[in-house]
């Protein structure tokens, strides 16, 4: 199922580095949820270091960040640790979420057709609505489109104008 801005984004609770977490708990702030394929592989380091970096920015913008893998709660926190990366990791070890979100399915790989997580962020704001979807996600520059997208729906989404 792929999923499009202007729809409610699907309700889910994991396991997450900072304990459970669920998307409607976190109404009232705008999310970055994003699926990412494996802890601690040179893609997803770019990518978690990325959002590590702008991370005032991103919250200036009221962004709370959540990275989404099958990864073990465990292998979470090394990476968290090893990387100091400042928001949780949640742990989707079948895949539902990211099913549910259309972030796991047949992608190329190496030229090879395989299945599994496709690299995607979704935009959510306040409400619980889409404002963004990004899939197949590149990493170099992905963070710079975040603050875009944010900024351009930033006084609509949240209410106030966007930091800059």
């Amino acid at each position: 199922m792929k999923l499009s801005a202007g729809a409610l984004a699907p309700d889910f609770k994991l396991e997450s580095t900072d304990g459970p977490v669920s998307l409607s708990g976190l109404r009232g702030s705008r999310v970055v949820l994003y699926f990412y394929p494996k802890d601690d592989t040179p893609g997803c380091t770019r990518e978690a270091c990325s959002f590590r970096d702008s991370m005032s920015r991103l919250q200036g913008h009221g962004a709370t960040i959540l990275g989404v893998s099958k990864d073990s709660i465990e292998s979470h926190e090394r990476f968290r640790e090893k990387y100091g990366l400042p928001f949780a990791l949640a742990s989707d070890p079948e895949n539902v979420v990211a099913k549910t979100y259309g972030a796991f399915g047949t992608k190329m790989m190496y030229g090879k057709e395989v299945t599994g997580t496709i690299r995607s962020t979704f935009l959510i704001d306040p409400n619980g609505h889409i404002e963004h979807v990004w899939s197949p996600v590149k990493v170099d520059g992905h963070v710079d489109q975040i603050l875009a997208a944010l900024d351009e729906t930033g006084s609509s989404a949240s209410g106030r104008k966007p930091a800059k």
